[in-house]
């Protein structure tokens, strides 16, 4: 077991493709966060204002449900994926911080985006949460060698 774990959330698999790069070239754990009802293309249209993920992120308190949770008590370091969903992280990672104990730990954000960066992401998640220790978060676009030094550069 290694004391990094890798949760990540991905609508597309572009996340999954990037968490998966980073956990198999370090040796860390890595955990999928899976809703209980799965995206469809449709879910995922952002021009439609009745899609389901534009009906979730204008609900700032709506937590979508996810198929199961994960232990992170015996890691220093939890790094958190997601994609950029309206300029912060899509709401069912805060499902997912509401489900773990991240308290004492090190987080760490990265996110997948074709041209929103992560500073807003974890601007949000710092106010969402002040008791946890959020550091400097990065965005990945599927060059990974930076991640390890990220990570482990406290």
């Amino acid at each position: 077991m290694s004391d990094v774990l890798v949760a990540y959330f991905s609508a597309s698999g572009v996340t999954k493709s990037v968490a998966e790069k980073i956990a198999g070239e370090n040796d860390y754990d890595i955990f999928e966060i899976v809703p209980e009802e799965i995206y469809t293309p449709e879910d995922l249209d952002w021009t439609d204002k009745n899609s389901r993920s534009t009906i979730e992120m204008n609900d700032k308190e709506f937590r979508p449900p996810i198929k199961e949770s994960c232990d992170v008590s015996g890691y220093d370091t939890v790094v958190i994926g997601f994609p950029v969903w309206w300029y912060t992280a899509p709401t069912i990672i805060n499902t997912f911080i509401e489900s773990v104990d991240l308290s004492g730990k090190t987080i760490k954000a990265f996110c997948t985006s074709g041209g929103s960066g992560i500073d807003k992401c974890v601007s949000d998640l710092q106010t969402t949460y002040p008791e946890l220790n959020f550091s400097k978060g990065i965005r990945f676009m599927g060059d990974v060698s930076k991640a390890k030094g990220w990570i482990e550069d406290e």
